[in-house]
Order: C-alpha cells, then sequence, then structure tokens
C-alpha cells in the first residue's frame, strides 16, 4: 500500500455529479504505486469508469484532488497529461496503417523521424505483430486490432496507461490469452496501469490490486489473494468468484468467532464483519472449501445435504446440493476424488472448517 508520499495516482476526496444531486462517485480516496497494475472492478454504474475518465481528463471532478506523479491534473488537459488510453472499440484510424496509426502520438509530438521508426518497430515487435506494419485495421482480426491499440497506446513511453474493458469484445479464448500478455508487457515495462472491468475473473488474473466498486464506493481494495480468500463485506464475497452464502442469527460471538443459527442449525464461523450477538449476518464459503464424507472428528461444521444436481467440468464436477434449509449449496469436487456416494438424489454428509466461513454483514 503506497502512502500519500509515494503515491504515482492519487485521488484525494474525489466526487463526481452528473445532475447535481446524485453522487456517481462518493469521496474516493486512492492512492496508486509507480508500477502498480491496479484494476477498478465492480458492475455497471457503481462508478469505476467514471474515475477513469477523471483520472484521464475526459470528465471533470466534481469534489476533491486528482494527482498525478504528486501534480494536480483537475485543470490539465487530457493530452497535456502524458497518459496512455486503451479502450474496447480500438479507436485506431482506419484509414492509416498499422504503423501510421503507431507513428501519430510520436508525430503530435514532433519527435524525429528515425526515432519514429526505431519506436513503431519496437512497439509492434512487443505486442508480436513486426510483420503487420503496413496492414490497415481492417485487414486484422480482433486481437490483432487490440494488440495495436495496446501497442498505439504504449509507443510514446507514457508514465500511465488506462484501459477501459479492453478485452470486452474478444471471445473468451481469445480474451483470456490477451490477458496474460498484458501482464507479461506490464512486467517488463513497469509502465503504471489502471484497468476497468466488470470481469471479476480477469480482475483476479492481470491485477497487483484491485479496488471492488459498488455505489459509487470502494468496497474492498485489495491483492486477488485476499480478496477472493478474506472478503470484508456480503457484496464483496459474493462479486468475487462462486460462493456459497447463508443468512442466519448471531447467537455466540468471543475472541474473533462466532456462531450462527441457520434454519435451526448452528455454524460455527469467522466473525469478520458483524453487529454482534441477536443480529442478522451472512455467512460466506466457498466452494472448493466444502468436503464432502468428511473425517467428522476434524471438522466442526458437519451436515446432511441431498445431492440435487452434478455437472461435469472436465477438472471438477461441481455439485448442488440441499444444505441447511437451501438448495442452492455449491460443492465442488476434484474430478481425481472418488466419491461413490456422489450421485443424484444420495443423502451424503458434507464439512468446513471454521476458518473458512466468514460471517459477514446482513
Amino acid at each position: 500500500m503506497p502512502n500519500s508520499e509515494q503515491a504515482f495516482v492519487r485521488f484525494a476526496d474525489v466526487q463526481k455529479s452528473y445532475d447535481g444531486e446524485t453522487l456517481v462517485v462518493k469521496n474516493l480516496n486512492l492512492d496508486i504505486a509507480r508500477g502498480e497494475f491496479l484494476t477498478m472492478l465492480g458492475p455497471s454504474g457503481s462508478g469505476k469508469t467514471t474515475c477513469l475518465m477523471m483520472l484521464a481528463g475526459f470528465e471533470t471532478a466534481t469534489n476533491g484532488e486528482i494527482h498525478l506523479d504528486g501534480r494536480e491534473i483537475n485543470n490539465v488537459a487530457p493530452h497535456k497529461r502524458d497518459i496512455g488510453m486503451v479502450f474496447q472499440n480500438y479507436a485506431l484510424f482506419p484509414h492509416m496503417t498499422v504503423a501510421e496509426n503507431l507513428a501519430f502520438p510520436l508525430s503530435v509530438r514532433r519527435m524525429a523521424k528515425a526515432e519514429i521508426e526505431e519506436r513503431v518497430k519496437k512497439a509492434l515487435d512487443m505486442v508480436q505483430l513486426g510483420e503487420m506494419g503496413n496492414r490497415r485495421p481492417a485487414q486484422l482480426s480482433g486481437g490483432q486490432q487490440q494488440r495495436v491499440a495496446l501497442a498505439r497506446a504504449l509507443v510514446f513511453e507514457p508514465r500511465l496507461v488506462l484501459m477501459d474493458e479492453p478485452l470486452g469484445a474478444l471471445d473468451k479464448q481469445l480474451r483470456e490469452t490477451m490477458q496474460y500478455e498484458i501482464k507479461h508487457i506490464h512486467e517488463n515495462l513497469q509502465v503504471t496501469v489502471v484497468y476497468v472491468t466488470h470481469d471479476q475473473s480477469e480482475a483476479l488474473t492481470m491485477s497487483d490490486r484491485v479496488a471492488v466498486f459498488n455505489d459509487g464506493v470502494v468496497q474492498q481494495l485489495a491483492s486477488p489473494p485476499m480478496l477472493y480468500e478474506k472478503p470484508d463485506n456480503a457484496f464483496v464475497a459474493q462479486f468475487i468468484g462462486e460462493n456459497n452464502r447463508f443468512v442466519g442469527t448471531v447467537k455466540e460471538a468471543v475472541n474473533g468467532h462466532c456462531t450462527v443459527e441457520v434454519d435451526g442449525r448452528p455454524i460455527q464461523a469467522l466473525a469478520v464483519n458483524i453487529d454482534g450477538v441477536g443480529s442478522k449476518s451472512t455467512l460466506s464459503l466457498r466452494p472448493e472449501r466444502v468436503v464432502v464424507d468428511p473425517d467428522e472428528n476434524r471438522f466442526p461444521n458437519v451436515f446432511d445435504a441431498k445431492v440435487l444436481e452434478l455437472i461435469y467440468l472436465g477438472d471438477h464436477i461441481r455439485a448442488r446440493m440441499a444444505v441447511c434449509g437451501t438448495e442452492e449449496f455449491i460443492v465442488k469436487v476434484p474430478n481425481a476424488s472418488d466419491h461413490p456416494t456422489l450421485e443424484r438424489g444420495n443423502e451424503v454428509r458434507v464439512g468446513w472448517q471454521v476458518e473458512d466461513c466468514r460471517a459477514l454483514d446482513a
């Protein structure tokens, strides 16, 4: 976590309203370190894209300050911020060749012709399009066009690169390939990247840290493993990855642990974000943390379950079960595991550890 002196990008008490009444972004305080890959993740309308547009200079903050490398940039024109941009729709010039598209941001900066040619060649090689310089965008595939857009954003060696849903138009396999390519380019260049997406797997794959937005507020800011394993609240737990959710009443809370009654059954959990005994709480439990036919001496939470549905997914089997009053309880069973009882309609026992079950806000 960078402090304010180290922060390369800094949002200080930033608010944004389009109509003068409703705040789309509410009191954002966020520091981004030099060389960091930070993703703003959230559902549509959560405020993440608005934050990116304010940083780019295409939107103006209603209140607060935005700093880049120690300088306030609220009133600095977009083209003077030294920021590279990559959009979902590529925004390439169709009448120019690939090389001319890459040369354009260098030409407007009045660079020498020899340096432009050298930088264009270097950028094309970086995105593995060294032989494509004379083609026009219409002659390229979607993935190749996105590589050109990425190279154009990096060719003038900006201090900061902003990416707004850049892989949204690509198919699943190509999108995953581009995720790794962007991650590797970032690691090699050590450029600061702020990335916006609503795809949580994309955020987990690529980021150093992820800011999860909802309703104009950052719900949690953490590394991908922390977000997934230790969500701060029920929204983050539900938005990041697949999650089993129980709603119950806190019956006891001692030393960071609690007992929550769900459908008449006591479930032991970590007391992460609860209002105390007698309050409602949402329990969060990842499907891969559940064990079928557990050793009941080693698991404090063991319950009867009925197998309702089995889906074969190659490396694992996704089982939907009826447990503690819900019929949407998901268990991910590794395909190598031998569970002869795991048949549709069978009664089984399932269990999980206290540390894997988090008691969160209602």
